[in-house]
This record gives C-alpha cells, sequence and structure tokens, in this order.
C-alpha cells in the first residue's frame, strides 16, 4: 500500500488497499484503513479477485455458512507452497478442513479441554505465571514477551501434549516461522523457514509419538495420547493426520495466546483509567480478557473458499473467489459496538470474533482465556505502574497481530 501524505481521502484509501503492498503506518495502526474499507468498500474486490469483508455482518455470515465457504485449502495453498512440507501441514491441520476430518479432530481435541480438564490446570497455571513475576521483580526491566507472555503457553500447550521440559526450547521457533508462512505475502526465506520448521517438527514428533504408544498417558489429559488411540470403536487418524495436527495444536496455542497477552497488557498500560479500574475491581479481569480480545484481536485474518455462487452485502460472489475475513475490522465495527475505538473493560454485550464463529470456533477458546485471565490479572496486581519502557517492536504480519520485543519497567 503506497503512503499517503496527509492528502488521501477515505475513498482512496479504500480503492487503494492492497495486502500485497502495505506500509509501516498499516502495521502500526490498521485500524484507520479498516475503517475507510468498511464505510467505501466493505466488501472490496482485490487485485488478485478475492474478496475482503470488513463488516460484521458480513464476517459472522461467512462463518455462518461453511456449506457456501469452505475451510479448505487444497486449491488455494497449491500455488502458494507448491508440493512442500508447508502444503502437507496446513491442508492436514484442523483449522483448514471440512468435516468429516475436521469434525473427527476436533471431537478428539474437546475431549481432553473439558471445563473439568481445563479448571485443573489453573493452579499449576498460577505457579507458573508467580514464577515469572518473582524472576521479572527481581531484574526490574523485562522483554514482556519473550520474559512473559511467550513464555506461559509454550508451557501449558507443552503439558497439554507432555512434551518433556528440555524438548520445548525448539517449540516457539517451528511454530512462528511455520505460521509467518500464512501471511499474504511470503519472501523465498519465509518458505523456506517455514518448510524446514515443519521438517524438523514432523521428525521430532515421529520421536515423541512413538515414545507415547510404548508409554500412553491419561487421554483424558494427555492429548497427544488422546489423538493416538482416537475415540473407542472409532475411526483413528492417520499418521499424516496425527502428525499434522499435533502440530497444529502447539502453533494454535502459541502465537496467538502470547499475542492475547501481550497485546492486553500494552493496550493496558495506554490506557491507565482502565488498568486503574482493573486493580480497583480485580472481578473486571473476565471482561478486560473479552475487551483484550475484541480491542487488538491476536488473529486478525480468516479465508474461505466460496464454493456455490451467493450474495456478500448485495455483491454478488461466484463459486471459486477466494474470501478473507477482516476480523480485527469486524471487531471495530459501530454496528456491533458503540465507540469500537474505545478500551473499554466494562463493554457489554462483548459478541466479539476473535475465536471465530460457528464450526471452526476456537477449540481452545476457554484455556486462552483462563491463561489471559490469569496472565493479565496477576501481572497488573502485582506490577500496578509498570510502563513500556521503550519502543515496542512489532512483529511485521499482518494476520496474526502482536509485539516481538516490548521493554517493559516493572519496578
Amino acid at each position: 500500500m503506497t503512503p499517503f501524505h496527509g492528502t488521501a481521502t477515505d475513498a482512496d484509501i479504500a480503492r487503494d488497499f492492497d495486502l500485497r503492498h502495505l506500509d509501516a503506518s498499516f502495521h502500526a495502526d490498521p485500524y484507520p484503513v479498516y475503517r475507510a474499507l468498511r464505510t467505501h468498500e466493505p466488501v472490496k474486490r482485490m487485485p488478485d479477485g478475492s474478496l475482503f469483508l470488513t463488516r460484521y455482518r458480513d464476517v459472522q455470515a461467512v462463518y455462518r455458512d461453511p456449506k457456501t465457504f469452505s475451510s479448505d485449502k487444497k486449491v488455494e495453498f497449491a500455488p502458494k507452497y507448491g508440493a512442500t512440507p508447508l502444503f502437507e501441514h496446513h491442508t492436514t491441520s484442523l483449522v483448514f478442513n471440512d468435516p468429516p476430518l475436521h469434525t473427527r479432530v476436533r471431537k478428539l481435541i474437546a475431549g481432553a479441554l473439558t471445563a473439568r480438564a481445563i479448571a485443573a490446570m489453573e493452579d499449576g497455571l498460577v505457579r507458573l505465571v508467580d514464577g515469572l513475576l518473582d524472576r521479572a521483580a527481581a531484574r526490574g526491566e523485562i522483554d514482556l514477551i519473550s520474559d512473559f507472555a511467550a513464555a506461559i503457553p509454550v508451557e501449558v500447550i507443552g503439558n497439554l501434549l507432555d512434551v518433556p521440559h528440555d524438548e520445548r526450547e525448539p517449540l516457539r521457533d517451528w511454530s512462528l516461522a511455520i505460521l509467518g508462512a500464512l501471511e499474504p505475502t511470503l519472501t523465498p526465506a519465509q518458505h523456506e523457514r517455514g518448510n524446514r520448521a515443519v521438517t524438523e517438527f514432523v521428525a521430532y514428533l515421529k520421536h515423541l509419538v512413538a515414545r507415547r504408544r510404548a508409554k500412553p498417558g491419561d487421554p483424558q489429559h494427555d492429548v497427544l495420547t488422546r489423538l493416538i488411540q482416537g475415540e473407542a470403536g472409532g475411526e483413528q487418524l492417520s499418521e499424516v493426520e496425527l502428525l499434522q495436527n499435533c502440530i497444529f495444536i502447539l502453533n494454535a496455542g502459541h502465537e496467538t495466546t502470547t499475542n492475547l497477552i501481550g497485546n492486553g497488557l500494552v493496550t493496558l498500560s495506554a490506557w491507565t483509567a482502565e488498568r486503574d479500574a482493573l486493580l480497583r475491581e480485580p472481578e473486571l479481569i473476565e471482561s478486560a480478557v473479552e475487551e483484550c480480545l475484541r480491542f487488538e484481536s491476536s488473529n486478525q485474518l480468516g479465508n474461505r473458499m466460496t464454493m456455490l455462487d451467493t450474495e456478500l452485502g448485495s455483491v454478488r460472489v461466484t463459486a471459486g473467489t477466494p474470501v478473507t475475513l477482516c476480523i480485527g475490522a469486524a471487531n471495530r465495527d459501530p454496528e456491533q459496538f458503540p465507540e469500537p475505538d474505545r478500551f473499554d473493560i466494562r463493554r457489554t454485550p462483548n459478541r466479539h470474533l476473535a475465536f471465530g464463529f460457528g464450526i471452526h470456533q476456537c477449540a481452545g477458546l476457554s484455556l486462552a482465556r483462563l491463561e489471559a485471565r490469569i496472565a493479565i490479572g496477576r501481572f497488573v496486581r502485582r506490577f500496578p505502574s509498570y510502563r513500556i519502557s521503550g519502543e515496542p517492536t512489532r512483529g511485521g504480519r499482518v494476520r496474526f497481530r502482536g509485539y516481538a520485543a516490548v521493554p517493559c519497567a516493572v519496578e
């Protein structure tokens, strides 16, 4: 997107919007661009022929209709990845598939993420967070991402799959490389890193799966054992489905939760009245997390493929048209959220789409909410005057919105 120098109207911005050409100002704050699109071209025809949706009602309509709008990415990803490890991963994982594969895998994962199972994780999560806070207090200044936000989900998901602690170090780097390859534009270096990460991840998981087959865990709590064993009397996953969906679980639980915690704490540092309200009324933490999810959605974009001729917002859409759902824009839509650019931890109702909607709604949403409530709530109580002490570094991504590094003083 060519930078505008103060003379472009919102109509100009909407007309010239192109995901393949974005400037630094967009990465810093995409919401004015999304507002211009929502106002002037809410169903935007992109240069490649795909559609880009920014209204809440249109995004939700696509989520509601999985028969017309498919999550299967084989056709869309073939020219992007070719016959590579990235293609095999992204076209086999839960998120980019329709029933019946989606149904089988989701049922297995959900069985290990029951309300009882998640509640049982709380004490361990509190101990983990308090340990990180103790180390932060001893140092006085930390990187809010690497020293806190990113350290939580890697342990939680590692525990969920029972990955030995001394084998967890490469998990985040693998995850970042694989998810980075989902960006709208992909450099050869990103492509190579993503393929290498999938290859290394699969090689590691083959050894982990072999050990777990020899010594199974409790399928009520160990997701890997549950995926290996399948449902009693039911169909089991193939080896490829098993390995690729283990990667999906680790990836899905890492980056988006890291961003939720990091984005939330940075936002609270800027909206001091809301942080003060949370300090006075710690019971507001649940609604505060929901507002963090809405205000700076970790996952900004989703994609579907149109399977049947249809209509979106009075625009005719033919079968075979790729559709991008701008979740970040939908969650700032004034038709759904009064004063959408105001961060309000008491916002009610708050029917955001940060976790998606319908059959593809995030299977781990309850776990992500628990992690964020404990991490953000305990951080704010422990360090009520924390401040961002230097210039945060953005991750430079469009699909996943978060920070690579945030210097933070906690004295």
